[in-house]
């Protein structure tokens, strides 16, 4: 009898492709960028053009310069340009902005080989470098409308000023401080579901990451109705947790994943410096996702363990 070989996956093949994924996460983050023009000003376009725009044009230079195949139609590098931009206050010089188009793009996702084979998610990445060599603009909120120009939730539950917290309407539409796409909880939360409904995201990281943020703060914090509507909590959760190459392959490891992200997520929050954790969070499980699809992953019937 013949020796039967068993390959790994994928066998099934399918006319979606990554262009196709793409445009749909596009498409869910329009009603964000919808009300970050509406909440923050005409601004917020701009910001968000440069991103988009400073993101194609790194991708597209360095592909040139290293005689690669150019990959901009994919649209990653748009996606890339929107979710730095959303984690951006409306007031960032724009200078900065196309540094951190170019830490996102060069740095991140070229230099590791391009789409699908970078260890972080880009847009998260830049954020935090920029958060650490821009610190009073990355935290400045003063360029925006007085409406939203006062300082976060989250640095006023920090302060002890609950006195001070809006209401939880303008916390769900997003009339507040905060970055671009990360006030409105209801334009997230629509795109997520759009997501959702595509099938292009699982609920396992955003039910999971969301729960755990929950369930923690009420247990040690207060306040999980504003833990949850706070900061960048949604945007991460939907947008950039689920992030392909960055996020394990399995149901129960994006679950771990998830609960891991709330749970580093709530640390910060509550204990440290930094009232913010979305960011750092999902960065450092982006670095146990190997550890997790291997504690996780089934063996193929008719595979052999590796040694």
């Amino acid at each position: 009898m013949n020796t039967m070989t068993v390959s790994y996956a994928p066998h099934i093949r399918d006319k979606i492709t990554t262009g196709r994924i793409m445009l749909d996460v596009i498409i869910a983050l329009i009603p964000a960028f919808a009300a970050s023009v509406i909440i923050f000003g005409a601004r917020a376009a701009l910001v968000t053009g440069v991103c988009v725009a400073s993101c194609v044009l790194f991708e597209w230079a360095y592909q040139k310069i290293m005689r690669k195949t150019v990959t901009v139609g994919d649209l990653s590098a748009v996606i890339t340009g929107m979710l730095l931009a959303f984690n951006l206050p409306v007031s960032i010089p724009i200078w900065q902005a196309v540094f951190g188009s170019g830490v996102a793009i060069i740095f991140v996702k070229q230099l590791f080989g391009g789409i699908g084979k970078n260890f972080a998610n880009p847009a998260i990445t830049a954020r935090v470098v920029m958060f650490l060599a821009f610190p009073a603009a990355m935290t400045h909120w003063g360029a925006a409308p007085d409406a939203v120009s006062a300082a976060t939730p989250l640095m006023l539950i920090a302060r002890g000023d609950f006195a001070s917290l809006p209401d939880m309407w303008s916390m769900f539409i997003g009339t507040r401080g905060g970055c671009l796409g990360e006030t409105s909880a209801f334009a997230l939360l629509a795109g997520g579901i759009y997501l959702l409904a595509r099938r292009v995201i699982t609920w396992h990281t955003p039910v999971a990451f969301i729960g755990t943020v929950a369930a923690l703060t009420a247990v040690f914090g207060g306040l999980p109705g504003y833990h949850i509507l706070a900061g960048g909590l949604i945007l991460g959760a939907f947008f950039m947790a689920t992030d392909y190459p960055t996020t394990p392959q399995t149901s129960a490891g994006r679950i771990i994943f998830g609960v891991g992200c709330g749970a580093l997520t709530v640390v910060i929050r509550l204990y440290g410096s930094y009232p913010e954790g979305v960011s750092f969070a999902i960065l450092l499980m982006n670095m146990f996702v190997p550890y997790i699809n291997k504690l996780t992953l089934s063996k193929p019937l008719g595979g052999v363990k590796k040694a």
